[in-house]
């Protein structure tokens, strides 16, 4: 056996060197460039035309939206990059000279997984110039920038592992790649269907009260003290999305969000799209109310109004973060699917599905 990192070295060299032959890569890679250049024009034209000043929102929702494009883009490639990294070559007749060589599982296995996720890599690569402009149209938090970064790199290497690891466990390359978008798509929409179902399967019955005021109030040009009416009480059912708020965690776009935002502007709003996507999952969190009530009669009667509303801002604090969750599931089920995959893969093998050869 040779050493481990030279094993690996070998194994992601020829597989990176099989990828750049060919020009089906950068056909993508131009076309995310191009994509990535009109988004980010359209985006900076129209924080122009509606008057604003190009600060820190600006440049905080253009860079996020970025961040997204090359998630999405590297969940929608990854499976058909390395969905059948391992089958394809047991398929071609190549897996077997490779596996005769010093070279050993592991290092086939992943080897494989790395190089898979270094393709996926190059589409950050090549959207890091737009990243860079949309940095220097605000003063986005280094905090934003980095944890954001990060956590993309991550979740990329987690698709990557999920195809690389399915396409060793699967016979079947078409059978892997189909079964990995699958994964990915429980994920990513999968949660988002068992939360929306799920809170509305799980109702409560909510009691609201109303005490309005009489109509003559406001025909009379609202002068003098109004005259409450008796109070109107009704009960609807709510669901209880606060039950079922966990499906989110393991999100991939909710996990970059979580782990992203945070950053607000002075009214208490959102500054970019990870605060904003991240509110909407943190908000889930929050119970709703057993008895509302709504009088009307004694907020005229004292001049002022109900209490305002919690800020986007108040809501954050009041919430408990999920993301480090859903991203160590997220590793989790990566790893065990690479080291199930190098079960699978290595020779010599006790016991074969009905139908497929060694390598």
């Amino acid at each position: 056996m040779i050493p481990f990192t030279r094993g690996l070295r070998i194994v992601v060299g020829l597989e990176l060197a099989q990828r750049v032959r060919g020009v089906a890569v950068y056909v993508l890679l131009g076309l995310f460039t191009a994509l990535v250049a009109a988004v980010t024009l359209l985006l900076w034209a129209t924080s122009n035309n509606s008057g604003m000043d190009g600060g820190t929102g600006t440049g905080g929702y253009l860079f996020s939206t970025i961040v997204y494009f090359v998630l999405l883009l590297g969940t929608l490639l990854a499976p058909a990059l390395g969905g059948a990294a391992v089958n394809g070559d047991r398929e071609a007749g190549t897996l077997a000279t490779t596996q005769v060589t010093l070279v050993s599982t592991s290092q086939i296995v992943i080897g494989k997984f790395l190089a898979s996720w270094i393709t996926s890599l190059a589409f950050l690569v090549v959207s890091l110039p737009f990243l860079l402009f949309s940095f220097t149209l605000g003063e986005l938090p280094p905090r934003t920038v980095l944890v954001s970064l990060l956590v993309l790199v991550i979740e990329l290497a987690v698709v990557s592992a999920v195809g690389v690891g399915l396409s060793a466990v699967i016979g079947r390359p078409l059978f892997s790649v189909a079964t990995t978008y699958l994964v990915v798509a429980a994920l990513s929409i999968g949660t988002l269907i068992a939360f929306g179902l799920g809170g509305l399967a799980v109702q409560t019955e909510q009691r609201n009260t109303y005490i309005g005021v009489d109509a003559a109030y406001y025909e009379e040009g609202e002068t003098g003290a109004p005259d409450c009416l008796p109070p109107e009480v009704y009960t609807t059912q709510v669901p209880r999305f606060d039950l079922v708020w966990g499906f989110l965690a393991a999100n991939p776009y909710v996990v970059l969000a979580d782990a992203s935002g945070g950053d607000f502007d002075a009214s208490g709003s959102p500054v970019d799209l990870f605060g904003a996507f991240a509110l909407g999952a943190r908000a889930a969190q929050i119970p709703p109310e057993a008895e509302t009530v709504y009088d009307e009669c004694a907020a005229l009667r004292s001049g002022s109004m109900e209490d305002p509303a919690p800020t986007p801002e108040d809501i954050w604090n009041s919430t408990t973060p999920s993301w480090f969750v859903g991203l160590g599931a997220h590793v989790v089920l990566a790893a065990g699917l690479l080291v199930w995959g190098i079960a699978r893969t290595r020779t010599p093998a006790r016991r074969l599905p009905s139908g497929q050869r060694v390598a």
